[in-house]
């Protein structure tokens, strides 16, 4: 069996990965606080997850990985966007949600096993607060719950910082009631104007820490094999849950492996409104981004995302956007080569051996990206080794989350392989479009009209089509960010 290495941020080192029950491989990541349109750095971690979860389930088997993302519903920005609207909190926390599923399905991200709701677990989330006020880990004060930093002696060693260090370089919300000021709000009382429950310590709500602990403990158990996220959330969201999970818990380990991926920047700036350079998935993939020049496709996103080493910082830069453009059409172009037969056919077998080392070291998605397209430029003459060719590639790239065999690009490059051998297959309405543009500019160009050339030319390339003027005529191919609907005018 392939051996999966992956680096451990509790332990600082990579490690063999070794699942506690290999029938039963588990992950949790932390997933989105649901009030608004996901942004970027929202979606970073669902690629890079998403691809480990591909890994686990090739390597052990689709019936035997648990993943588990949540979905924080219940948060004090969801109640101010609420008020702001004057929009019910579960009409918003239901639009944000499906939201977040469509875009993250965009950019071809498998949904999990389970995504479980904060608001779903609330009465577990009381009994382990109760737990841990019984082991003395936590105490009541003026309504709140608070988990007692002191109780718990390793207390920092996931960030690697002293409580010292955290208090001083830390927000820490000042408050008289607590005993220390890195004590963390386990239960919290509301208004009536609040979403709330009834508890012990009167009608309140749920601190944002308490919750993964508790539906992790439901879902995966006291100990499980992987918990990832951002780098951002190590502290103090992840050091938090380490601590009232371990506590409550004692005779389990809670997560054996922590992963946190890397944040991004936008040319070379962190994302910030202010900059003008904040914004969400669907401003990319719908083309209203400030700063693109274009619509990025999902499949472009998820390059670019992978093109950098999750545990490296990556810049969504105008050269990144051309290589992940660049990369993406490689991929499909590579799938069409076998003509359109063979391309109807691939379907999902063995990857390419070296995809699946480079993936099982560390997760290295460059080196697996970089294996593809060279394999990609190699094909054999032979149709019983080319399908078997195209058919690894096809493996490959879904292992990496792209399904591009349906794109435009591979069932161009499909087309022009079966022209080439003479086979006469039957064309889309889209490729008569190119086929009569093509001619008009051929037309333009025999009348002297070169304006008219250049400007249809210009304008099949705005839609996304590669073109190639030759002496023996015009080939075009539409690239996987063709958009239609931009040649309307035209044809």
């Amino acid at each position: 069996m392939t051996t999966i290495k992956l680096h451990n941020t509790k332990t600082r080192r990579k490690e063999a990965f070794t699942p506690l029950d290999p029938d039963n491989v588990r992950m949790y990541v932390c997933g989105p606080t649901v009030y608004d349109r996901a942004h970027l750095g929202n979606a970073r971690p669902v690629v890079v997850f998403d691809v480990l979860n591909r890994l686990l389930r090739h390597v052990y088997g689709d019936d035997h990985v648990t993943y588990v993302r949540n979905f924080t519903d219940v948060d004090d920005k969801i109640n101010a966007r609420a008020a702001a609207d004057n929009r019910k909190i579960g009409d918003i926390t239901e639009e944000t949600i499906q939201w977040f599923l469509d875009d993250m399905g965009a950019l071809g991200a498998l949904e999990p096993d389970a995504m479980p709701r904060a608001t779903q677990f609330i009465p577990q989330m009381v009994a382990m607060i109760e737990d841990l006020i019984a082991k003395s880990h936590a105490y009541e004060a003026e309504g709140h719950v608070l988990f007692a930093v002191e109780s718990y002696t390793e207390y920092g060693a996931l960030s690697g910082r002293t409580v010292d260090d955290m208090i001083a370089g830390a927000r820490v919300e000042v408050a008289p009631y607590k005993r220390n000021p890195m004590d963390f709000v386990l239960w919290k009382p509301s208004s009536d104007d609040l979403p709330g429950w009834d508890s012990p310590w009167g009608r309140g709500r749920p601190g944002w820490h308490i919750e993964c602990s508790a539906m992790a403990y439901e879902l995966l158990g006291e100990s499980f094999d992987i918990h990832g996220g951002g780098n951002d959330l190590m502290f103090p969201h992840h050091e938090n849950e380490i601590a009232q999970s371990c506590c409550a818990h004692p005779e389990g380990g809670f997560a054996q492996v922590w992963m946190h991926n890397e944040m991004l920047q936008v040319e070379g700036k962190k994302m910030s409104k202010s900059l003008g350079n904040f914004f969400t998935v669907r401003q990319i993939l719908d083309g209203t981004a400030p700063l693109l020049s274009r619509a990025m496709t999902g499949d472009e996103i998820r390059m670019s995302f992978l093109l950098s080493h999750y545990r490296s910082l990556m810049d969504l830069s105008v050269k990144r956007r051309h290589e992940a453009a660049v990369a993406v059409t490689d991929f499909a172009r590579m799938l069409g080569r076998g003509g359109e037969e063979m391309r109807n056919k691939l379907h999902a077998t063995k990857p390419l051996p070296d995809v699946v080392d480079f993936l099982s070291d560390e997760l290295d998605s460059v080196s697996a990206i970089n294996a593809i397209r060279e394999a990609g430029k190699n094909r054999p003459h032979d149709q019983d080794a080319l399908k078997e060719h195209l058919l690894a590639l096809y493996s490959s790239q879904r292992l990496l989350g792209f399904d591009l065999k349906d794109s435009p690009t591979a069932i161009d490059a499909a087309r022009e392989k079966d022209e080439f051998r003479g086979v006469v297959i039957r064309a889309v309405n889209e490729v008569f479009a190119l086929d009569d543009l093509s001619a008009r500019i051929i037309e333009a160009r025999k009348n002297k009209d070169f304006a008219e050339a250049d400007r249809l030319r210009d304008a099949l390339i705005a839609a996304g089509v590669e073109v190639k003027i030759t002496r023996e005529g015009i080939e075009t191919t539409r690239l996987p960010h063709f958009d239609p609907a931009k040649l309307e005018n035209l044809v």
